[in-house]
């Protein structure tokens, strides 16, 4: 059954939660970027995903694609080639400087050339339209299932930022050149929440609405002065010069990032 066909059937229920966005009220559904400047399209991909309980976030143009998977940092995208204002192959370049999660290609160019092209500029699947539902659900779900196994695979139980050892597991900040405990580094709960998010992602980028979603809840992405000042606190724990930080980096606008020592890993 194609897209359209269940759209028809009437089966699938935008639900209505209430804030106003259409958007689930829990943190746990997996966010869904949509990239689609086919209104049609983009409002029946839009239904589809929400009546599966995913959190769904859309997008016209590659420039507004580019701004939400900064900001909102989702689990994954689902992205169409053909923009009107940036070819999506270039969109997929852009964000694989930073973006770790899947993107699944969705496009009606049929070549062996561009779906190569596509798959090594860093797209995760690629599915041509017109598509069935159930399959881009399920190669979506399978994206999603491996991402999570990455993550869960490579996340560290330890870091170096400057002259600091941070065992995460333990959450415990011990001097890096020497075992004693007795000189160890206070952090509070909240310094906590925040270094571990970024030091669990090194070298990316974790978006500000991610940072404020995940430590004060939904409706907090607005408070972007606690994540100034705390980041400011952590830098002047941390960081041999808080004023030029060498570790935990600000990208304007966007988020922050733990940015680790490559001399700490040769």
């Amino acid at each position: 059954m194609t897209l359209l066909q269940e759209q028809r059937r009437g089966g699938c229920q935008l639900r209505d939660h209430g804030d106003g966005t259409g958007r689930p009220v829990s943190d746990l559904m997996p966010r869904i970027l949509v990239v689609e400047d086919h209104a049609e399209l983009q409002r029946g991909l839009l239904i589809n995903l929400r009546a599966r309980h995913y959190d769904v976030i859309t997008a016209g143009t590659g420039r507004q694609a580019l701004a939400l998977a900064a900001s909102a940092t989702p689990a994954a995208v689902i992205l169409d080639l053909g923009l009107p204002d940036i070819d999506g192959t270039r969109v997929i370049a852009e964000l694989r400087r930073w973006y770790p999660a899947p993107i699944i290609v969705l496009s009606g160019r049929t070549s062996p050339d561009t779906k190569i092209d596509t798959l090594d500029a860093g797209a995760d699947d690629y599915v041509t339209k017109p598509f069935v539902m159930g399959e881009l659900l399920a190669r979506l779900r399978a994206s999603l299932r491996r991402q999570d196994g990455t993550l869960t695979h490579r996340q560290p139980h330890r870091a170096v930022i400057g002259r600091w050892q941070v065992d995460l597991t333990a959450h415990r900040i011990t001097p890096a050149r020497t075992a004693d405990s007795s000189q160890a580094l206070r952090l509070t709960p909240t310094e906590w929440a925040i270094l571990k998010l970024l030091l669990q992602r090194p070298g990316e980028l974790v978006g500000q609405a991610q940072l404020l979603t995940t430590i004060w809840g939904a409706g907090s992405q607005q408070h972007t002065n606690y994540l100034r000042f705390h980041m400011a606190r952590l830098r002047h724990k941390l960081e041999d010069n808080p004023a030029r930080p060498r570790y935990l980096l600000t990208e304007p606008g966007m988020g922050y990032r733990y940015q680790p020592d490559a001399r700490a890993h040769a």
